[in-house]
């Protein structure tokens, strides 16, 4: 009985990762069907941010209670840029494109923001990359490879790989997109993407001043949602269109904001501790696969040779820059060991250097 205890104690953080994957998958697809069913995007997203906000506020709290800083004035204003132009509007953007494009190639794209991070992070300077060694060949092979697989998503469909259902025109959600919307779709993606890597990257900075992680996220939940409402009442001035009926916009919602944002947060950030940030996002790829599996078996949306091709070699590309970004921490933990002075700009390297 005690082994049996420990085995599972042991496996947890596995089975908390596989947990994860399926509640991503399913935001994924809610998501789309809200949208596709008429939801405005800004809609939306205040709402998602309005129960992100309450939700995280228990967790902010009691765990960030005692080591919180005092919030200055213009601390706030950089946090209030870095929300609006980075997590307010790649999350605006994401949920514009789910108009034009299918919750399988949504979800595969997510895997290009590990190389987009890097991309942004080696142009601001704030990470460095060895040229000279196999660790920093596999960053680039995975980052040239991870977004070449983006783009073949986006361009070649091949032949059906498995064909969804002759009621596709009645569906509004796994119907055809024409090429226009899909590479309109994928443009708003990959700039929801990138602007997401630019918020990530911005968060390091910004943790160094204000270290209270679970306040930092729920702040910027909330400064997101009244930027974002403030929008919404511009653009969308018909009362009733901020009606939610107990339907799948009122779950997505729910789900988006409570599920996904509070317990999948605390859930993976438990992993982290446990494991380190290379063992979560290992397990990206199940998202993918089980997003693809659900879409056409609930929505009925098919599948293609060319999709498979591309989502490959977006999984290739994020193992490949994984296993670089491991092998450069390995080296850098060796080299504190070696010389305990370097710890503590070591340690700041690769604080400021990870998303």
């Amino acid at each position: 009985m005690k082994s049996c205890k420990m085995i599972i104690e042991k496996q947890m953080p596995l089975i908390a990762m596989i947990f994860t994957q399926f509640v991503y998958a399913a935001m994924f697809l809610l998501s789309k069907a809200a949208i596709s069913s008429g939801m405005k995007p800004s809609i939306f997203v205040t709402y998602r941010q309005a129960l992100a906000t309450l939700a995280l506020a228990p967790f902010a709290y009691f765990v960030d209670r005692k080591g919180s800083p005092p919030l200055k004035f213009r601390l706030l204003c950089k946090i209030f840029i870095v929300c609006t132009f980075g997590m307010n509007l790649s999350m605006n953007l994401h949920y514009v494109a789910l108009n034009y494009i299918s919750a399988t190639f949504a979800t595969a794209a997510t895997n290009t923001i590990p190389a987009l991070v890097f991309i942004v992070a080696l142009s601001s300077r704030i990470e460095s990359l060895a040229i000279t060694e196999k660790q920093g060949w596999a960053k680039i092979i995975g980052s040239i490879l991870g977004l070449s697989g983006a783009m073949v998503f986006t361009f070649y469909k091949g032949p059906h790989l498995y064909s969804g259902s002759n009621n596709e025109a009645h569906n509004s959600i796994a119907r055809s997109y024409t090429k226009e919307e899909w590479i309109k779709g994928s443009l708003l993606l990959l700039a929801a993407n990138l602007t997401w890597a630019i918020w990530l990257v911005m968060q390091a900075p910004i943790l160094k001043e204000y270290p209270a992680k679970l306040r930092l996220t729920m702040l910027q939940s909330g400064l997101s949602c009244l930027v974002t409402a403030i929008y919404g009442a511009i653009m969308e001035r018909d009362i009733s269109s901020w009606k939610l009926d107990w339907n799948v916009n009122f779950l997505a919602v729910v789900y988006s904001g409570i599920v996904v944002s509070s317990i999948t947060y605390t859930i993976q950030a438990w992993v982290v501790e446990k494991k380190g940030p290379v063992y979560t996002a290992i397990f990206s790829p199940l998202a993918l696969i089980l997003t693809a599996m659900f879409s056409a078996i609930i929505f009925h949306e098919s599948l293609y040779w060319g999709s498979l091709l591309g989502a490959a070699m977006l999984v290739g590309g994020l193992y490949a820059f994984l296993w670089g970004k491991n092998k450069e921490a390995q080296f850098g933990a060796h080299q504190n060991l070696d010389d305990p002075s370097k710890e503590e700009a070591r340690l700041e390297s690769i604080i400021t250097s990870k998303p």
